[in-house]
């Protein structure tokens, strides 16, 4: 953190002696700062007009004022350190609907997507001013490439029903992608990699410690307004007398998946070389986020960790792992049989039983239905042609009213089959690096956090089938970010062992 500061400091003194208002104004803020007669009579006006502002509009002014301060500190910031600002975007994309919530709609929003912009725009500076184009390049960034070329070509789709519907679609499904462009390229240090990690957690902590209050105190004042504000939300969220919580995410499949994904991390980590005080700390946190989990309802997330874990054990094949993972089957066999009356348990035990789930059933003759329309439209229906958007902009349209439930589904339905194919490559380009990486890393720390990143990425390929588990915050900004990792935990491991750098060095020279 002093390193940003001194970073920001540096970077707002610079040309402090220039002519003019602004270099005087800069003489002003920086070198006086504020204590010569111009600025205590400034400092006086600030507050007349602070005190006025409150007076007439109450402590909204003051919160706005503040606020105001802060956003221009944390522009700042991101201007100054790319790094800094990669935090400030994955912290922002966790807490973007519980801001929603209490009241802070639209400019959260716009915000989250100026502050990606942003650090595009630096990361674009940073890479004309330094020529690096290899840490660009590689199978992950040119699968990304084609599959963010395909959505922005979608917009002249001759079967879309609606542009606007694709204005609003890209920005989640395909454009936050390029974020993974950004990570992989700012991301060039061991302890700006452990600070990333460990964010992700502290942030996974902060929901399930906030789902453990909705479940046993109960909801605030706003979610409740919000539970009640529309018969539909009633209908999925309240489920045998009870509520699936959803913490501070958007809603309970995005809190149940954000749940896993952090218990991968943590299951690697207790697997890993690390410090004693680390695994059991792991460990706290994956029964936490497990349980949490649980509050949510949410069946398809039952399956994600125990995927993931086969994977897991193909990957670390010995004799230790192999008892494990029995213990691990025998659990799981278990608690899938036991009888119980209890809700969160029950339903969780129905996700290992698909064929006797009306829903699931439900889903099947849906997907079943629309076959014919994927097999006759090779580029789909066009970007937001199903859901919200599709009711929102094109009501009249075959596919407005179709739900697509599944991320494949929607995929298949709205980029058609050629899409559905390039997506499919892309996720197999990224696994398939993983797992290469994961073999050719020599040094253990990194090679945890290539496995757990691999991990992720599976489990999310394994989420997408049962719900859409990549169009929504922080999910499709966590997407890339892991992908990005699996990059850089490589290309650190080969600095320390080839070009004999520490790996701890503030730039990578190649």
């Amino acid at each position: 953190m002093d390193n940003i500061q001194l970073k920001i400091d540096n970077s707002l003194s610079a040309g402090v002696t220039g002519g003019g208002l602004l270099g005087r104004l800069k003489k002003l803020l920086f070198v006086d700062e504020l204590s010569s007669r111009t600025g205590i009579i400034l400092l006086i006006i600030l507050g007349l007009a602070f005190g006025a502002g409150i007076a007439k509009f109450g402590v909204i002014f003051s919160a706005l004022v503040f606020g105001t301060i802060i956003a221009v500190w944390v522009l700042a910031g991101i201007v100054a350190s790319v790094e800094f600002g990669i935090l400030v975007v994955v912290v922002m994309a966790f807490m973007l609907f519980m801001l929603m919530r209490i009241g802070i709609s639209g400019p959260v929003g716009i915000l989250m997507d100026a502050l990606q912009v942003v650090l595009m725009i630096s990361t674009a500076v940073r890479l004309k001013r330094e020529r690096n184009w290899e840490m660009m390049k590689g199978p992950v960034s040119n699968v990304i490439l084609i599959w963010i070329g395909y959505n922005i070509l979608e917009f002249v789709n001759p079967s879309a029903e609606s542009r606007l519907a694709w204005i609003y679609t890209i920005r989640t499904v395909a454009i936050v992608l390029i974020s993974y462009f950004v990570f992989v390229y700012n991301i060039r240090t061991m302890r700006m990699l452990r600070i990333a990690i460990k964010v992700w957690l502290a942030l996974a902590v902060i929901g399930a410690l906030y789902a453990y209050k909705q479940e046993h105190i109960g909801f605030s004042a706003a979610e409740d307004a919000y539970l009640h504000s529309d018969p539909e939300i009633a209908s999925l969220l309240y489920i045998g007398g009870h509520w699936r919580k959803f913490s501070i995410f958007s809603d309970p499949v995005a809190f149940a998946y954000n749940m896993v994904m952090p218990s991968i991390i943590c299951i690697c980590i207790m697997a890993g070389k690390f410090k004693v005080w680390q695994k059991v700390l792991a460990g706290v946190f994956t029964c936490m986020f497990l349980q949490s989990m649980l509050y949510s309802g949410t069946r398809g997330a039952n399956v994600l960790l125990p995927a993931a874990m086969v994977l897991f054990a193909i990957l670390n094949f010995n004799k230790r792992v192999l008892m494990f993972a029995i213990m691990g089957a025998v659990f799981l066999v278990v608690l899938i049989n036991i009888p119980t009356s209890n809700p969160n348990i029950m339903r969780f035990q129905t996700a290992f039983r698909p064929n006797n789930d009306d829903s699931y059933n439900l889903r099947k003759m849906n997907q079943k239905r629309i076959q014919p329309y994927i097999q006759t439209h090779p580029f789909g229906g066009g970007l937001g042609a199903t859901g919200t958007w599709g009711k929102r902009f094109a009501p009249g349209s075959y596919l407005a009213n179709f739900p697509p439930d599944s991320g494949y589904m929607r995929t298949a339905v709205e980029l058609g089959w050629v899409g559905l194919t390039i997506f499919c490559t892309m996720v197999f380009v990224i696994l398939k690096t993983g797992i290469n990486y994961f073999y050719r890393i020599k040094d253990p720390e990194l090679k945890t956090y290539c496995l757990a990143m691999t991990l992720v990425i599976f489990a999310y390929n394994i989420a997408n089938f049962p719900q859409e588990a990549l169009v929504q915050y922080p999910s499709n900004l966590l997407f890339p970010l892991a992908a990005a990792l699996i990059t850089v935990s490589y290309r650190l491991d080969q600095e320390k062992r080839y070009n004999h750098e520490p790996v701890e060095q503030e730039t990578v020279k190649y």
